[in-house]
C-alpha cells in the first residue's frame, strides 16, 4: 500500500512511490518527461498497471487490450527493476477508407519498477489472458523469529 496518498483521488497510488521507476511528474499539470518522447511512443506509454503485495508474492497486472503475449516482453535488470514494455501497430490503412474518429492507441509503452529485496528473483512468472498480463513475484520466506520461554523463578 502506498505510503503517500495520490493528490488526484487515486487512493491505491502514491505520487513518490519508491519502486514505480517510471515518470514522477506523470498527472501533474505540467508538461511531463514523459510529453517530451516522440508522438511515435507516446500514445501508448501510460500502459495501466495494478501492483498488489500478497503473503506469497508481489502480483503486477497490465491492461493490455488488443495485444498478443507476442507483443509484449517482460524482462528483468540486474538492479532489481521489472520492465513491462511492448508495441501496438498502427492500423494498415486503405486510401478508400473514411475514418470518423480515431480513439485507440498505437505505439510504444514501457513500464518499469523497483523490485523489493525479498523478491525471487529467479522464479518470476508471465501470462497473459483476454488483454490483462499477469506477473508473478514469489516473495522469499519470513523467518518468524524463534521466541524461547525463560522459566520465572521464585
Amino acid at each position: 500500500m502506498a505510503m503517500v496518498p495520490s493528490i488526484f483521488g487515486n487512493s491505491r497510488s502514491s505520487i513518490f512511490d519508491p519502486f514505480d521507476v517510471s515518470d514522477p511528474f506523470k498527472g501533474f499539470p505540467f508538461p511531463s518527461s514523459s510529453s517530451l518522447i516522440s508522438s511515435e511512443n507516446s500514445a501508448f506509454v501510460n500502459a495501466r498497471v495494478d501492483w498488489k503485495e500478497t503473503p506469497e508474492a508481489h502480483v503486477f497486472k497490465a491492461e493490455l487490450p488488443g495485444l498478443k503475449k507476442e507483443e509484449v516482453k517482460v524482462e528483468v535488470e540486474d538492479d532489481r527493476v521489472l520492465q513491462i514494455s511492448g508495441e501496438r501497430s498502427v492500423e494498415k490503412e486503405d486510401k478508400n477508407d473514411k475514418w470518423h474518429r480515431v480513439e485507440r492507441s498505437s505505439g510504444k509503452f514501457m513500464r518499469r519498477f523497483r523490485l523489493p529485496e525479498n523478491a525471487k528473483m529467479d522464479q518470476i512468472k508471465a501470462s497473459m489472458e483476454n488483454g490483462i498480463l499477469t506477473v508473478s513475484v514469489p516473495k522469499e520466506e519470513v523467518k518468524k523469529p524463534e521466541v524461547k520461554s525463560i522459566e520465572i523463578s521464585g
